[in-house]
């Protein structure tokens, strides 16, 4: 790509105040020509037949349309797809790789979402979700180890579903306590996990065997409610369920059940159906990065490569858009 490339952005309107602010859309301009700075929320009407045969970078975010070997069709000279989040699998079709380069945000909002993984098992291994809310309800002191099911984390079984990118994280960085750690994923071998600092063991094995079980696993339709009413049955009385993943790994009505009886606790994402649940914390969107998390983060480029985040451009993607 000579020169300054042409580019055209591609997701939801209402959102773009927000995840490029007038700084990012100065350093944007100053390397590349933004052919409209309204996104495009559509690829067939008049406007997007107007930009499209321009088009150098399709920059997306959130609610972009569908990129198809159609839209590449109306894109003659398209070069390069970056998205301005993590995975791409909702809205560029495979068939696309072979013919434009493909980027996202994916490996530097790993890097948070793990953070937040982590704080989140610890503070669940110490019940510190249900304790705060006993207390508010109590409003006075308690022998609290009284209150909920045994109190911490020292050498207890943590089962990570999943080595994907944020699995790996998790794993690199609970090794700094003294846990036992479990990994469940059909692609890797024990030799593997071992590297990795954790047992291979099969997934019904792992649930058994956990005191927390953390996912990190993608959604896909052989992943739908990969944890269902019968293996979460298996989860030892007094477990911690995380998921900051997909909400859809998990069957959500047996997993409101299993928390009424109190049985075991979980920290998830926002679902209205358990905000009163004593033994669920619920997360609001509060895993992934944001533009303060990973502004320090190298660029590195592969497969995928990070170019931006939440749509918040910083220096690499610039130079990767320039180049």
């Amino acid at each position: 790509m000579g020169g300054r490339p042409k580019v055209v952005l591609a997701m939801a309107a209402a959102l773009t105040p927000d995840l490029f602010g007038a700084e990012e859309r100065a350093r944007l301009a100053a390397v590349a020509e933004v052919l409209d700075a309204e996104p495009l929320a559509r690829f067939d009407d008049e406007r997007a037949a107007r930009l499209l045969p321009q088009a150098e970078v399709l920059l997306t975010g959130w609610g972009s349309p569908r990129v198809d070997e159609a839209l590449l069709g109306r894109a003659p000279r398209l070069r390069a797809i970056v998205h301005a989040a993590g995975t791409v699998k909702g809205h560029v079709d495979p068939a696309c790789y072979a013919r434009v380069r493909v980027s996202s945000a994916a490996a530097a909002n790993a890097v948070p979402v793990a953070e937040f993984t982590v704080a989140a098992i610890l503070l669940a291994g110490k019940r510190a979700f249900r304790l705060s809310r006993r207390y508010r309800e109590l409003r006075g002191f308690r022998l609290w180890w009284n209150e909920v099911p045994p109190l911490g984390n020292y050498r207890k079984v943590v089962g990570v579903v999943g080595a994907s990118r944020i699995g790996r994280l998790v794993i690199e960085r609970l090794r700094a306590f003294e846990l036992e750690l479990l990994v469940h994923d059909p692609f890797l071998g024990s030799a593997e996990a071992r590297e990795l600092g954790a047992e291979l063991a099969p997934l019904d094995d792992l649930l058994r065997r956990s005191d927390v079980v953390t996912l990190h696993a993608p959604s896909l339709p052989e992943t739908r409610h990969l944890l269902d009413a019968r293996r979460l049955a298996l989860l030892r009385d007094g477990a911690v369920l995380v998921n900051t993943a997909r909400g859809v790994l998990v069957d959500g009505e047996a997993l409101l059940a299993e928390l009424r009886s109190g049985r075991i606790d979980a920290v998830v994402e926002s679902d209205v159906n358990i905000l009163d649940v004593a033994a669920c914390a619920v997360i609001v969107e509060a895993a992934g990065g944001r533009f303060t998390d990973l502004e320090g983060q190298p660029l590195t480029l592969a497969s995928t490569s990070v170019l931006a985040t939440n749509g918040r451009l910083h220096g690499p993607v610039l130079k990767a858009i320039h180049e």
